[in-house]
C-alpha cells in the first residue's frame, strides 16, 4: 500500500487515534463514505449525461 510497510502503517494509525480519539473516528469515516458515495454518484450522472447526448447527436 503506497510503498509502506506494516509497522509505518500502525504507527499512521496511532498518530490518528491519538489526535482525534477513539469517539470521533467513526464519525470521520462516516463523512469520509458519504463523501465518496457522493463523489461516485456525480460521476455516474456525468456518465449518463455524456451517454445521452452520444445517443441523440448534440455535441
Amino acid at each position: 500500500m503506497f510503498g509502506l510497510g506494516m509497522q509505518e502503517v500502525i504507527v499512521i494509525a496511532l498518530i490518528i487515534l491519538l489526535l482525534f480519539g477513539g469517539k470521533k473516528i467513526p464519525e470521520l469515516m462516516k463523512g469520509l463514505g458519504k463523501g465518496v458515495k457522493s463523489f461516485k454518484d456525480g460521476m455516474k450522472d456525468v456518465e449518463d449525461i455524456k451517454e445521452d447526448k452520444e445517443v441523440t447527436g448534440e455535441e
